[in-house]
């Protein structure tokens, strides 16, 4: 991938990443949420480990790096997807992914808390209205009904645990390369999820064996494409174009997870919903930065 091509790579890893979605609530609804989970994540790990081995890269982490990945793990793959299996089985893949667009907000909000990130007025007022966006979200719920469904706090919270595995990532420094990183923390991650299923979920593993060909289809192509290459893409991306062009291209993400959840899932979308589309996309730019960051690069632009 280089910076000329980067943008072409984002697009398509938000066409996967929205149609994701769809495909999580498909296997959710099939098999016990977090055994499936464990498996797609231990799988999407492996992915990313081969395709290191395949390009003959260090794979192998320091002993050091060891409690890096073990922390970041927590909030990155464990908390994340925890929350995120359990909270799509009860809630739609629309809400989901429409709250799930919060992450850039929620995690300049962690960049200011815990690395001392500088608050602009631009950024309080995109991160007001992306809460409102996503409120109005949860309060149209399935029905287009003001409710709340219980599966939206635990999406929320899936976002909240993502954003702050971000910020993890950027103040805990280390020699790791960023896609060993991504590899071993699905691994660890994994395995704890695995434990998690165990305890809660007696007999979460059998029900992978009961599912019709095309759930294994979906499974793979989540864990491959999805988890692991899709992952792997985006990381890049930040390393070619910053995290705050990055961010931006989120906000399709939003739009492709609503359309397939429509068309394929057959939800309906609600009149709230699309107002907190709107409110959430405009929230994004504004909170994450991005418009801070476009106009600085502008007004360098004109001095140079």
């Amino acid at each position: 991938m280089t910076q000329s091509n980067a943008y072409i790579w984002l697009v398509s890893i938000m066409v996967a990443w929205g149609l994701n979605v769809v495909a999580l609530k498909v296997l959710v609804d099939e098999f016990s949420p977090v055994a499936m989970t464990s498996m797609r994540i231990l799988t999407a790990g492996a992915v990313v480990l081969s395709v290191l081995a395949l390009q003959k890269k260090q794979i192998m982490p320091g002993v050091r790096n060891i409690s890096v990945i073990l922390l970041i793990n927590l909030f990155n793959i464990v908390g994340h997807h925890y929350f995120l299996s359990i909270g799509l089985k009860g809630t739609t893949a629309v809400n989901t992914g429409l709250i799930l667009g919060l992450i850039p907000i929620l995690t300049a909000i962690a960049a200011v808390i815990f690395l001392k990130a500088r608050l602009t007025l631009l950024k309080f007022v995109g991160i007001i209205i992306g809460f409102a966006g996503v409120f109005l979200v949860m309060a149209a719920g399935g029905s287009g009904n003001i409710q709340v469904a219980a599966g939206d706090w635990y999406i929320l919270m899936a976002a909240v645990t993502q954003a702050i595995s971000f910020v993890l990532i950027k103040k805990i420094s280390t020699d790791l390369n960023v896609f060993v990183l991504t590899g071993w923390m699905m691994i660890f991650g994994a395995v704890l999820l695995g434990v998690v299923s165990l305890l809660t979920e007696p007999g979460g593993y059998q029900t992978l064996l009961s599912g019709e060909s095309y759930h294994y289809v979906i499974f793979f192509s989540s864990a491959f494409i999805a988890t692991g290459v899709g992952h792997m893409i985006y990381n890049n991306a930040i390393r070619l174009i910053g995290p705050s062009e990055s961010a931006v291209f989120t906000n399709l993400n939003l739009l492709f997870s609503i359309t397939g959840a429509a068309l394929l899932l057959g939800e309906p979308v609600f009149l709230g919903q699309i107002a907190g589309f709107a409110l959430i996309v405009a929230g994004v730019l504004g909170g994450s930065g991005a418009v801070d960051h476009w106009i600085h690069r502008r007004k360098s632009a004109v001095k140079a």
